[in-house]
């Protein structure tokens, strides 16, 4: 399974930015993709995931303000971030849950997102 990320850049604070990350390859070997983040000097953290049954969860610092969809016509999920602040700057990433050990096992390069005050 194959992850590309896109749409990081820089914004204000206030400010929306849609990330997208498009998948690819056997696609039957996972069951939900998330979007992960990494800020300066801290640990990768989930901040939202779907399952293919469409069911969304999010980390408590984003909820209310990003939203995770997924266009299986398209084989993407999508992570709009709305109401960003200087917290969220971070380098973004998607992952895929493999349905094997339900570990996020395959991963997607960074996006970087940065926002500013």
């Amino acid at each position: 399974v194959q992850l590309q990320a896109s749409g990081g850049g820089l914004v204000q604070a206030g400010g929306s930015l849609k990330l997208s990350c498009a998948y690819s390859g056997n696609i039957l070997m996972i069951n939900a993709i998330g979007w992960y983040r990494q800020r300066p000097g801290n640990q990768r953290e989930l901040v939202a995931s779907i399952t293919s049954g469409g069911s969304t969860n999010y980390a408590e610092s984003v909820k209310g303000r990003f939203t995770i969809s997924g266009d299986k016509s398209k084989n993407t999920v999508y992570l709009q971030m709305d109401t960003l602040t200087p917290g969220d700057t971070a380098i973004y990433y998607c992952a895929a849950l493999r349905r094997s050990d339900g570990s996020y096992g395959y991963w997607g390069q960074g996006t970087q997102v940065t926002v500013s005050s």
